[in-house]
């Protein structure tokens, strides 16, 4: 994949690509920042990149990303796709990483069985904590896993996971809803591995301390940017 035979350079594609995954932005707000910058460029060809750098983008990022502590922290939350209640199964680790998004029309023992061994396929290694809800379907997928992990449902406990979902919302409203579980698993995935990038745990860090982890973040995500 390269930049050829497009209208813009590469510097604005991947300014627009970015602006659409790592702010809540929509296409539209993104058209009227670059139109106050003087550059003509459409929401549906801001959406276009979206759709073909920034896959490619979330897969070089989630390469390089490093490996997970083992307490994990499940969830899921429904989304509503033209009218149909859909489930958006998440994956998190302790310090907020998310490690896997996806959308599925069950909240059964099916679904938790799915969600699982992508993880453990992708993570290549089993956790050593896992927290959820109270819902069963995790515990006898984690029965059928054979798993030995330590499985905490207590109250509060997740509030990780459960509060990781608010930047879902927060798109969800601003996109006035997703349009296909396809173009909502796309789109997640893709916010998701730009949102680990830049996710610096602030409000732990010192400022010059957070100004150092951005910094190297800007950086690697022209490395990945450049190297598409």
């Amino acid at each position: 994949m390269s930049y050829k035979r497009h209208r813009f350079p590469a510097e604005i594609i991947q300014h627009a690509v970015w602006l659409c995954c790592r702010l809540t932005l929509s296409f539209r707000d993104v058209e009227d920042l670059f139109s106050e910058r003087g550059l003509d460029i459409s929401y549906e060809s801001i959406r276009c990149w979206v759709l073909k750098f920034g896959v490619a983008y979330a897969r070089k990022i989630r390469h390089r990303r490093p490996r997970s502590d083992g307490n994990w922290h499940l969830d899921e939350m429904y989304v509503s796709i033209r009218g149909k209640t859909m489930y958006l199964w998440r994956a998190d680790d302790s310090e907020g990483e998310v490690l896997e998004l996806l959308v599925q029309a069950r909240r059964n023992k099916k679904a938790a069985l799915k969600l699982m061994r992508k993880l453990l396929k992708k993570q290549g290694f089993a956790p050593t904590t896992i927290t959820t809800d109270k819902l069963r379907s995790y515990g006898a997928a984690f029965r059928d896993l054979d798993l030995t992990a330590h499985h905490e449902t207590g109250q509060y406990k997740n509030n990780r996971a459960e509060n990781s979902h608010q930047s879902v919302r927060q798109r969800e409203r601003k996109m006035q809803g997703f349009k296909s579980p396809g173009s909502a698993q796309r789109f997640l995935s893709t916010h998701a591995a730009v949102y680990n990038l830049f996710n610096t745990q602030r409000h732990l860090l010192s400022r010059m301390t957070n100004r150092q982890f951005r910094d190297e973040a800007h950086a690697q995500w022209r490395s990945v940017a450049l190297a598409v």
